[in-house]
Protein backbone atom coordinates (compact mmCIF):
# COMPACT_ATOMS: atom_id res chain seq x y z
CA UNK A 1 0.00 0.00 0.00
CA UNK A 2 1.08 3.57 -0.63
CA UNK A 3 1.25 6.33 1.94
CA UNK A 4 -2.30 7.45 1.20
CA UNK A 5 -3.56 3.94 2.04
CA UNK A 6 -2.12 4.02 5.56
CA UNK A 7 -4.30 5.30 8.39
CA UNK A 8 -2.11 6.63 11.20
CA UNK A 9 -3.33 5.88 14.71
CA UNK A 10 -2.43 8.66 17.13
CA UNK A 11 -3.09 7.63 20.72
CA UNK A 12 -3.64 10.36 23.30
CA UNK A 13 -4.53 8.21 26.32
CA UNK A 14 -1.54 9.57 28.23
CA UNK A 15 -2.49 13.18 27.53
CA UNK A 16 -6.19 13.73 26.83
CA UNK A 17 -7.08 10.48 28.57
CA UNK A 18 -5.37 11.66 31.74
CA UNK A 19 -7.52 14.80 31.66
CA UNK A 20 -10.51 12.68 32.64
CA UNK A 21 -11.26 13.91 36.17
CA UNK A 22 -9.53 11.42 38.46
CA UNK A 23 -7.61 9.51 35.76
CA UNK A 24 -4.25 10.41 37.26
CA UNK A 25 -1.19 8.40 36.27
CA UNK A 26 2.28 8.36 37.77
CA UNK A 27 5.37 8.57 35.58
CA UNK A 28 5.97 4.83 35.96
CA UNK A 29 2.35 4.06 35.05
CA UNK A 30 2.59 6.25 31.96
CA UNK A 31 5.68 4.35 30.83
CA UNK A 32 3.90 1.01 31.36
CA UNK A 33 0.94 2.14 29.26
CA UNK A 34 3.27 3.61 26.62
CA UNK A 35 5.00 0.24 26.27
CA UNK A 36 1.61 -1.42 25.84
CA UNK A 37 0.77 1.07 23.08
CA UNK A 38 4.14 0.41 21.47
CA UNK A 39 3.40 -3.34 21.45
CA UNK A 40 0.07 -2.50 19.84
CA UNK A 41 2.09 -0.62 17.19
CA UNK A 42 0.38 2.76 17.42
CA UNK A 43 2.03 5.17 15.01
CA UNK A 44 2.13 8.15 17.38
CA UNK A 45 1.57 8.32 21.12
CA UNK A 46 0.98 11.69 22.77
CA UNK A 47 2.81 11.43 26.08
CA UNK A 48 1.63 14.62 27.75
CA UNK A 49 1.79 18.40 28.12
CA UNK A 50 5.37 19.19 29.27
CA UNK A 51 4.74 22.85 30.09
CA UNK A 52 1.83 22.03 32.41
CA UNK A 53 3.96 20.86 35.34
CA UNK A 54 7.33 19.45 36.31
CA UNK A 55 5.69 16.06 36.80
CA UNK A 56 4.23 16.04 33.31
CA UNK A 57 7.54 17.20 31.81
CA UNK A 58 9.36 14.31 33.51
CA UNK A 59 6.69 11.83 32.39
CA UNK A 60 7.01 12.91 28.75
CA UNK A 61 10.79 12.68 28.97
CA UNK A 62 10.59 9.19 30.52
CA UNK A 63 8.24 7.96 27.79
CA UNK A 64 10.44 9.53 25.08
CA UNK A 65 13.45 7.65 26.44
CA UNK A 66 11.61 4.32 26.79
CA UNK A 67 9.80 4.10 23.42
CA UNK A 68 11.65 3.08 20.25
CA UNK A 69 9.04 1.80 17.78
CA UNK A 70 6.36 4.54 17.97
CA UNK A 71 6.70 8.28 17.49
CA UNK A 72 6.40 10.18 20.79
CA UNK A 73 4.47 13.45 20.72
CA UNK A 74 4.31 16.35 23.19
CA UNK A 75 1.52 18.93 23.28
CA UNK A 76 2.26 22.67 23.40
CA UNK A 77 0.13 25.78 23.24
CA UNK A 78 1.21 28.34 20.65
CA UNK A 79 3.55 29.92 23.19
CA UNK A 80 7.33 29.95 23.19
CA UNK A 81 7.80 28.47 26.71
CA UNK A 82 5.43 25.59 25.89
CA UNK A 83 7.23 24.77 22.66
CA UNK A 84 10.68 24.92 24.23
CA UNK A 85 9.49 22.63 27.06
CA UNK A 86 8.11 20.16 24.51
CA UNK A 87 11.36 20.18 22.54
CA UNK A 88 13.44 19.60 25.65
CA UNK A 89 11.20 16.78 26.91
CA UNK A 90 11.49 15.03 23.53
CA UNK A 91 15.25 15.48 23.20
CA UNK A 92 16.03 11.76 23.70
CA UNK A 93 13.15 10.42 21.61
CA UNK A 94 13.98 8.01 18.81
CA UNK A 95 11.28 9.82 16.82
CA UNK A 96 9.53 12.90 18.20
CA UNK A 97 6.71 15.26 17.28
CA UNK A 98 5.66 18.63 18.68
CA UNK A 99 1.92 19.20 18.54
CA UNK A 100 1.06 22.88 18.87
CA UNK A 101 -2.40 24.42 18.91
CA UNK A 102 -4.37 27.64 19.20
CA UNK A 103 -8.13 28.25 19.27
CA UNK A 104 -9.81 29.41 16.05
CA UNK A 105 -13.55 29.58 16.75
CA UNK A 106 -15.04 33.06 17.24
CA UNK A 107 -16.22 32.20 20.76
CA UNK A 108 -12.72 31.07 21.80
CA UNK A 109 -10.82 33.89 20.10
CA UNK A 110 -13.06 36.57 21.58
CA UNK A 111 -13.74 35.21 25.06
CA UNK A 112 -10.67 33.10 25.90
CA UNK A 113 -7.76 34.43 23.89
CA UNK A 114 -8.90 38.07 23.50
CA UNK A 115 -7.10 38.07 20.16
CA UNK A 116 -8.06 39.16 16.65
CA UNK A 117 -8.05 36.62 13.80
CA UNK A 118 -4.89 38.23 12.40
CA UNK A 119 -3.14 37.84 15.75
CA UNK A 120 -4.18 34.20 15.94
CA UNK A 121 -2.76 33.47 12.48
CA UNK A 122 0.51 35.21 13.37
CA UNK A 123 0.76 33.22 16.63
CA UNK A 124 0.12 29.93 14.81
CA UNK A 125 2.75 30.62 12.15
CA UNK A 126 5.31 31.65 14.77
CA UNK A 127 4.58 28.56 16.88
CA UNK A 128 4.93 26.15 13.96
CA UNK A 129 8.14 27.85 12.77
CA UNK A 130 9.68 27.69 16.25
CA UNK A 131 8.63 24.06 16.70
CA UNK A 132 10.25 23.16 13.36
CA UNK A 133 13.55 24.53 14.66
CA UNK A 134 13.37 22.03 17.55
CA UNK A 135 11.77 19.03 15.84
CA UNK A 136 11.43 17.97 12.21
CA UNK A 137 7.89 16.64 12.76
CA UNK A 138 5.30 19.28 13.70
CA UNK A 139 1.53 18.95 14.00
CA UNK A 140 -0.81 21.94 14.16
CA UNK A 141 -4.35 22.00 15.55
CA UNK A 142 -6.91 24.81 15.26
CA UNK A 143 -8.67 24.22 18.58
CA UNK A 144 -12.47 24.10 18.36
CA UNK A 145 -12.27 23.71 14.58
CA UNK A 146 -15.72 22.12 14.69
CA UNK A 147 -17.23 25.54 15.50
CA UNK A 148 -14.79 27.67 13.47
CA UNK A 149 -15.59 29.59 10.29
CA UNK A 150 -14.51 27.66 7.21
CA UNK A 151 -12.86 30.63 5.49
CA UNK A 152 -10.71 31.33 8.54
CA UNK A 153 -9.81 27.66 8.93
CA UNK A 154 -8.61 27.55 5.33
CA UNK A 155 -6.51 30.67 5.90
CA UNK A 156 -4.79 29.56 9.10
CA UNK A 157 -4.21 25.96 7.95
CA UNK A 158 -2.62 27.12 4.68
CA UNK A 159 -0.31 29.41 6.67
CA UNK A 160 0.57 26.61 9.14
CA UNK A 161 1.48 24.23 6.30
CA UNK A 162 3.63 26.93 4.68
CA UNK A 163 5.37 27.39 8.05
CA UNK A 164 6.29 23.70 8.18
CA UNK A 165 3.41 21.73 9.75
CA UNK A 166 3.19 18.30 8.13
CA UNK A 167 0.14 17.09 10.05
CA UNK A 168 -3.02 19.20 10.34
CA UNK A 169 -5.36 18.04 13.05
CA UNK A 170 -9.02 19.11 12.96
CA UNK A 171 -10.47 18.82 16.47
CA UNK A 172 -14.14 18.70 17.36
CA UNK A 173 -13.13 19.95 20.79
CA UNK A 174 -16.58 20.12 22.34
CA UNK A 175 -18.17 17.19 20.51
CA UNK A 176 -20.58 19.46 18.62
CA UNK A 177 -20.45 18.03 15.11
CA UNK A 178 -22.43 15.21 13.51
CA UNK A 179 -20.88 12.68 11.09
CA UNK A 180 -22.13 14.05 7.77
CA UNK A 181 -21.26 17.59 8.82
CA UNK A 182 -17.79 16.68 10.09
CA UNK A 183 -16.94 14.54 7.07
CA UNK A 184 -18.03 17.44 4.88
CA UNK A 185 -15.70 19.80 6.78
CA UNK A 186 -12.69 17.56 6.14
CA UNK A 187 -13.60 17.25 2.46
CA UNK A 188 -14.04 21.02 2.15
CA UNK A 189 -10.70 21.83 3.76
CA UNK A 190 -8.79 19.34 1.63
CA UNK A 191 -10.39 20.70 -1.54
CA UNK A 192 -10.13 24.43 -0.77
CA UNK A 193 -6.65 24.72 0.77
CA UNK A 194 -4.07 25.03 -2.04
CA UNK A 195 -1.24 23.23 -0.22
CA UNK A 196 -3.38 20.57 1.48
CA UNK A 197 -1.47 17.86 -0.39
CA UNK A 198 1.65 18.70 1.65
CA UNK A 199 0.12 17.58 4.98
CA UNK A 200 -1.64 14.60 6.48
CA UNK A 201 -5.11 15.57 7.70
CA UNK A 202 -5.99 14.29 11.17
CA UNK A 203 -9.08 14.38 13.39
CA UNK A 204 -9.58 14.52 17.15
CA UNK A 205 -13.21 13.98 18.16
CA UNK A 206 -14.88 14.23 21.55
CA UNK A 207 -17.89 12.15 22.49
CA UNK A 208 -20.28 14.68 24.04
CA UNK A 209 -23.09 13.61 21.68
CA UNK A 210 -21.95 9.99 21.53
CA UNK A 211 -20.67 10.23 17.93
CA UNK A 212 -16.88 10.62 18.34
CA UNK A 213 -16.13 7.33 16.58
CA UNK A 214 -18.76 7.98 13.90
CA UNK A 215 -17.32 11.45 13.26
CA UNK A 216 -13.79 10.04 13.05
CA UNK A 217 -14.83 7.35 10.56
CA UNK A 218 -16.74 9.87 8.45
CA UNK A 219 -13.58 11.99 8.35
CA UNK A 220 -11.51 8.98 7.24
CA UNK A 221 -13.95 8.36 4.39
CA UNK A 222 -13.52 12.05 3.46
CA UNK A 223 -9.73 11.69 3.24
CA UNK A 224 -8.38 12.13 6.77
CA UNK A 225 -5.43 9.79 7.30
CA UNK A 226 -4.78 10.14 11.02
CA UNK A 227 -7.23 9.56 13.85
CA UNK A 228 -6.51 10.77 17.37
CA UNK A 229 -8.11 8.45 19.89
CA UNK A 230 -7.76 6.84 23.32
CA UNK A 231 -7.92 3.38 24.84
CA UNK A 232 -11.45 2.65 26.13
CA UNK A 233 -12.57 6.10 24.87
CA UNK A 234 -10.98 7.74 27.91
CA UNK A 235 -10.86 11.54 27.91
CA UNK A 236 -12.32 14.80 29.13
CA UNK A 237 -16.05 15.00 29.81
CA UNK A 238 -17.68 12.18 27.78
CA UNK A 239 -14.31 11.06 26.42
CA UNK A 240 -12.62 10.73 23.05
CA UNK A 241 -13.06 8.42 20.09
CA UNK A 242 -12.23 4.90 21.28
CA UNK A 243 -9.11 3.52 19.57
CA UNK A 244 -10.37 -0.06 19.61
CA UNK A 245 -13.62 0.90 17.87
CA UNK A 246 -11.94 2.98 15.17
CA UNK A 247 -9.32 0.31 14.44
CA UNK A 248 -11.75 -2.60 14.30
CA UNK A 249 -14.29 -0.66 12.22
CA UNK A 250 -11.64 0.01 9.58
CA UNK A 251 -10.31 -3.56 9.79
CA UNK A 252 -13.75 -5.18 9.64
CA UNK A 253 -15.23 -2.95 6.93
CA UNK A 254 -12.50 -2.94 4.33
CA UNK A 255 -15.30 -2.88 1.75
CA UNK A 256 -15.93 0.78 2.59
CA UNK A 257 -12.51 2.00 3.81
CA UNK A 258 -9.69 2.47 1.29
CA UNK A 259 -7.03 2.43 4.00
CA UNK A 260 -5.74 0.22 6.81
CA UNK A 261 -3.79 0.53 10.05
CA UNK A 262 -0.67 -1.27 11.24
CA UNK A 263 -2.21 -1.97 14.66
CA UNK A 264 -1.61 -5.39 16.25
CA UNK A 265 -5.23 -5.94 17.23
CA UNK A 266 -4.40 -8.85 19.55
CA UNK A 267 -2.92 -6.29 21.97
CA UNK A 268 -6.19 -4.37 22.23
CA UNK A 269 -7.77 -6.26 25.15
CA UNK A 270 -4.55 -6.54 27.23
CA UNK A 271 -3.91 -2.80 26.79
CA UNK A 272 -7.53 -1.99 27.60
CA UNK A 273 -7.27 -3.93 30.87
CA UNK A 274 -3.95 -2.27 31.71
CA UNK A 275 -5.41 1.22 31.24
CA UNK A 276 -8.55 0.33 33.21
CA UNK A 277 -6.52 -1.09 36.11
CA UNK A 278 -4.16 1.89 36.29
CA UNK A 279 -6.76 4.65 35.94
CA UNK A 280 -9.55 3.00 37.90
CA UNK A 281 -11.95 3.68 35.00
CA UNK A 282 -13.40 0.24 34.46
CA UNK A 283 -14.98 -0.77 31.16
CA UNK A 284 -18.74 -1.23 31.02
CA UNK A 285 -19.70 -4.84 30.25
CA UNK A 286 -21.42 -4.02 26.95
CA UNK A 287 -18.63 -1.76 25.66
CA UNK A 288 -17.83 -2.56 22.03
CA UNK A 289 -14.72 -4.72 21.44
CA UNK A 290 -13.32 -4.66 25.00
CA UNK A 291 -16.40 -5.14 27.22
CA UNK A 292 -16.71 -8.58 28.83
CA UNK A 293 -20.06 -9.08 27.05
CA UNK A 294 -18.81 -7.91 23.65
CA UNK A 295 -18.64 -11.50 22.36
CA UNK A 296 -21.15 -13.09 24.76
CA UNK A 297 -24.40 -14.67 23.51
CA UNK A 298 -27.28 -15.43 25.87
CA UNK A 299 -30.17 -15.66 23.44
CA UNK A 300 -30.83 -19.29 22.49
CA UNK A 301 -31.27 -18.33 18.84
CA UNK A 302 -27.93 -16.48 18.84
CA UNK A 303 -26.13 -19.31 20.63
CA UNK A 304 -27.49 -21.86 18.17
CA UNK A 305 -26.44 -19.72 15.21
CA UNK A 306 -22.91 -19.12 16.50
CA UNK A 307 -22.40 -22.82 17.22
CA UNK A 308 -23.48 -23.71 13.70
CA UNK A 309 -21.56 -20.93 11.97
CA UNK A 310 -19.80 -18.16 13.90
CA UNK A 311 -20.41 -15.47 11.29
CA UNK A 312 -24.20 -15.70 11.79
CA UNK A 313 -23.91 -13.37 14.79
CA UNK A 314 -20.24 -12.38 15.05
CA UNK A 315 -18.58 -9.99 12.62
CA UNK A 316 -15.09 -10.48 14.13
CA UNK A 317 -13.34 -13.10 16.22
CA UNK A 318 -12.81 -12.52 19.93
CA UNK A 319 -9.28 -13.95 19.63
CA UNK A 320 -8.36 -11.33 17.03
CA UNK A 321 -8.64 -8.49 19.56
CA UNK A 322 -6.95 -10.32 22.43
CA UNK A 323 -9.72 -12.25 24.18
CA UNK A 324 -8.66 -15.78 25.14
CA UNK A 325 -11.03 -18.71 25.21
CA UNK A 326 -8.50 -21.28 26.44
CA UNK A 327 -7.59 -21.43 30.12
CA UNK A 328 -4.73 -23.10 31.95
CA UNK A 329 -5.83 -23.94 35.49
CA UNK A 330 -3.39 -22.45 37.96
CA UNK A 331 -3.41 -23.22 41.66
CA UNK A 332 -1.19 -23.42 44.69
CA UNK A 333 0.85 -26.30 43.20
CA UNK A 334 1.63 -24.39 40.00
CA UNK A 335 5.26 -23.42 39.58
CA UNK A 336 7.07 -20.33 38.45
CA UNK A 337 7.42 -21.52 34.82
CA UNK A 338 3.69 -22.23 34.50
CA UNK A 339 2.97 -18.80 35.95
CA UNK A 340 5.38 -17.07 33.56
CA UNK A 341 4.07 -19.05 30.57
CA UNK A 342 0.46 -18.10 31.28
CA UNK A 343 1.40 -14.44 31.54
CA UNK A 344 3.11 -14.67 28.14
CA UNK A 345 0.05 -16.36 26.62
CA UNK A 346 -2.09 -13.52 27.94
CA UNK A 347 0.31 -10.89 26.50
CA UNK A 348 1.01 -9.63 30.02
CA UNK A 349 4.47 -8.13 29.93
CA UNK A 350 6.59 -7.53 33.02
CA UNK A 351 9.26 -4.86 33.02
CA UNK A 352 11.77 -6.66 35.24
CA UNK A 353 12.64 -9.87 37.06
CA UNK A 354 11.88 -8.02 40.28
CA UNK A 355 8.30 -7.40 39.14
CA UNK A 356 7.94 -11.07 38.15
CA UNK A 357 9.13 -12.14 41.61
CA UNK A 358 6.70 -9.75 43.28
CA UNK A 359 3.79 -10.96 41.12
CA UNK A 360 4.65 -14.63 41.68
CA UNK A 361 4.81 -14.12 45.45
CA UNK A 362 1.36 -12.53 45.36
CA UNK A 363 0.12 -15.39 43.15
CA UNK A 364 1.23 -17.99 45.71
CA UNK A 365 -0.43 -16.04 48.53
CA UNK A 366 -3.66 -15.82 46.54
CA UNK A 367 -3.50 -19.53 45.60
CA UNK A 368 -3.55 -20.44 49.30
CA UNK A 369 -6.91 -18.64 49.59
CA UNK A 370 -8.51 -19.42 46.23
CA UNK A 371 -8.78 -22.86 44.63
CA UNK A 372 -8.50 -21.76 40.99
CA UNK A 373 -6.71 -18.71 39.61
CA UNK A 374 -8.39 -17.15 36.57
CA UNK A 375 -6.84 -14.99 33.85
CA UNK A 376 -8.52 -11.91 35.31
CA UNK A 377 -6.86 -12.65 38.66
CA UNK A 378 -3.46 -12.64 36.95
CA UNK A 379 -4.13 -9.22 35.41
CA UNK A 380 -4.94 -7.82 38.84
CA UNK A 381 -1.89 -9.47 40.43
CA UNK A 382 0.49 -7.94 37.90
CA UNK A 383 -1.03 -4.47 38.28
CA UNK A 384 -0.78 -4.73 42.06
CA UNK A 385 2.80 -5.99 41.89
CA UNK A 386 3.81 -3.07 39.68
CA UNK A 387 2.19 -0.60 42.05
CA UNK A 388 3.91 -2.16 45.05
CA UNK A 389 7.36 -1.66 43.58
CA UNK A 390 7.07 2.05 42.88
CA UNK A 391 7.57 4.52 45.70
CA UNK A 392 6.17 2.27 48.43
CA UNK A 393 6.71 4.33 51.56
CA UNK A 394 3.77 2.66 53.30
CA UNK A 395 3.21 -1.10 53.35
CA UNK A 396 0.34 -3.02 54.90
CA UNK A 397 1.65 -5.65 57.33
CA UNK A 398 -1.53 -6.76 59.08
CA UNK A 399 -5.18 -5.79 59.40
CA UNK A 400 -7.76 -7.00 61.92
CA UNK A 401 -11.34 -5.76 61.78
CA UNK A 402 -14.09 -6.55 64.29
CA UNK A 403 -17.61 -6.03 62.97
CA UNK A 404 -20.84 -7.33 64.54
CA UNK A 405 -24.52 -6.46 64.59
CA UNK A 406 -25.34 -3.61 66.96
CA UNK A 407 -21.69 -2.71 67.64
CA UNK A 408 -19.45 -0.08 66.08
CA UNK A 409 -16.77 -1.71 63.89
CA UNK A 410 -13.16 -1.33 64.94
CA UNK A 411 -9.96 -1.89 62.95
CA UNK A 412 -6.42 -2.61 64.10
CA UNK A 413 -3.78 -1.98 61.46
CA UNK A 414 -0.02 -2.56 61.35
CA UNK A 415 1.93 -0.57 58.77
CA UNK A 416 5.55 -0.28 57.74
CA UNK A 417 6.09 3.46 57.24
CA UNK A 418 9.51 4.52 55.90
CA UNK A 419 10.97 1.33 57.38
CA UNK A 420 9.36 1.75 60.83
CA UNK A 421 6.61 -0.59 62.02
CA UNK A 422 3.64 1.21 63.56
CA UNK A 423 0.22 0.15 64.79
CA UNK A 424 -3.12 1.92 65.37
CA UNK A 425 -6.70 1.14 66.36
CA UNK A 426 -9.68 3.17 65.12
CA UNK A 427 -13.49 2.89 65.01
CA UNK A 428 -15.57 3.57 61.91
CA UNK A 429 -19.09 3.55 60.54
CA UNK A 430 -18.31 0.29 58.76
CA UNK A 431 -15.47 -2.19 58.41
CA UNK A 432 -13.87 -0.37 55.44
CA UNK A 433 -14.30 3.03 57.06
CA UNK A 434 -12.66 1.77 60.26
CA UNK A 435 -9.69 0.40 58.27
CA UNK A 436 -9.25 3.74 56.49
CA UNK A 437 -9.48 5.64 59.77
CA UNK A 438 -6.84 3.42 61.36
CA UNK A 439 -4.46 3.91 58.42
CA UNK A 440 -4.98 7.67 58.33
CA UNK A 441 -4.43 7.99 62.08
CA UNK A 442 -0.86 6.85 61.42
CA UNK A 443 -0.25 8.64 58.10
CA UNK A 444 -2.26 11.84 58.73
CA UNK A 445 -2.27 12.51 55.00
CA UNK A 446 -4.81 15.33 54.91
CA UNK A 447 -6.44 13.77 51.83
CA UNK A 448 -10.08 13.76 50.76
CA UNK A 449 -11.71 10.57 49.52
CA UNK A 450 -13.27 11.27 46.10
CA UNK A 451 -14.13 7.75 44.97
CA UNK A 452 -14.50 4.29 46.45
CA UNK A 453 -15.38 1.63 43.88
CA UNK A 454 -15.56 -2.17 44.08
CA UNK A 455 -15.48 -4.62 41.17
CA UNK A 456 -15.64 -8.40 41.30
CA UNK A 457 -12.78 -9.73 39.18
CA UNK A 458 -14.39 -13.12 38.50
CA UNK A 459 -17.61 -14.87 39.51
CA UNK A 460 -18.16 -16.97 42.61
CA UNK A 461 -18.04 -16.31 46.34
CA UNK A 462 -14.27 -16.77 46.38
CA UNK A 463 -13.78 -14.11 43.71
CA UNK A 464 -11.24 -11.39 44.33
CA UNK A 465 -12.67 -7.96 44.88
CA UNK A 466 -10.84 -5.21 43.01
CA UNK A 467 -11.09 -1.85 44.75
CA UNK A 468 -10.30 1.59 43.34
CA UNK A 469 -9.74 4.50 45.72
CA UNK A 470 -9.35 8.08 44.50
CA UNK A 471 -7.78 10.63 46.86
CA UNK A 472 -7.23 14.37 46.53
CA UNK A 473 -4.90 16.70 48.36
CA UNK A 474 -4.05 20.27 47.39
CA UNK A 475 -5.46 19.89 43.90
CA UNK A 476 -3.58 16.65 43.22
CA UNK A 477 -5.52 13.49 42.53
CA UNK A 478 -4.24 9.92 42.82
CA UNK A 479 -5.87 6.56 42.12
CA UNK A 480 -5.05 3.48 44.15
CA UNK A 481 -5.86 -0.14 43.34
CA UNK A 482 -6.02 -3.21 45.53
CA UNK A 483 -7.29 -6.75 45.08
CA UNK A 484 -8.00 -9.55 47.54
CA UNK A 485 -10.58 -12.23 48.28
CA UNK A 486 -11.28 -10.21 51.44
CA UNK A 487 -12.87 -6.94 50.33
CA UNK A 488 -11.77 -5.07 53.48
CA UNK A 489 -8.13 -6.01 52.88
CA UNK A 490 -8.48 -5.09 49.19
CA UNK A 491 -9.85 -1.71 50.29
CA UNK A 492 -6.95 -1.09 52.66
CA UNK A 493 -4.46 -2.01 49.91
CA UNK A 494 -6.11 0.41 47.48
CA UNK A 495 -6.16 3.21 50.07
CA UNK A 496 -2.47 2.70 50.89
CA UNK A 497 -1.57 2.51 47.18
CA UNK A 498 -3.24 5.90 46.60
CA UNK A 499 -1.50 7.37 49.67
CA UNK A 500 1.88 6.21 48.37
CA UNK A 501 1.25 8.06 45.12
CA UNK A 502 0.11 11.24 46.88
CA UNK A 503 3.21 11.19 49.11
CA UNK A 504 5.65 10.28 46.32
CA UNK A 505 5.79 13.65 44.57
CA UNK A 506 4.12 17.03 45.05
CA UNK A 507 3.82 17.65 41.29
CA UNK A 508 2.54 14.71 39.34
CA UNK A 509 -0.94 15.74 38.28
CA UNK A 510 -1.06 18.50 35.71
CA UNK A 511 -3.84 21.07 35.41
CA UNK A 512 -6.06 21.03 32.34
CA UNK A 513 -4.05 23.78 30.71
CA UNK A 514 -5.58 23.32 27.31
CA UNK A 515 -7.18 20.81 24.99
CA UNK A 516 -7.79 20.08 21.37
Amino acid sequence: MGASDHLYIFDTTLRDGEQSPGASMTREEKVRIAKGLERMRVDVLEAGFPAASTGDFESVRAVAEAIKESRVCALARARDPDIHAAGEALAQAEAGRIHTFIATSPIHMQNKLHMTPDQVVDAAVHAVSLARQLCDDVEFSPEDAGRSEHDFLCRIIEAAIDAGARTINIPDTVGYNLPEQFGGLIRTLRERIPNSDKAVFSVHCHNDLGVAVANSLAAVQAGARQVECTINGLGERAGNAALEEVVMAVKTRQDVFSCSTRINAREIVPTSKLVANITGFHVQPNKAIVGVNAFAHESGIHQDGVLKHRETYEIMRAEDVGWHTNRMVLGKHSGRNAFRSRLEELDIHLDSEEQLNEAFARFKTLADKKHEIFDEDLQALVTEAGAALENERIRLLALHVCSETGEQPEATVSLLIDGEERQAVAPGSGAVDAAFMAVDSLVQSGTELLLYSVNNITSGTDSQGEVTVRLERGGRVANGQGADVDIVIASAKAYINALNKILASPDRRHPQAGDV
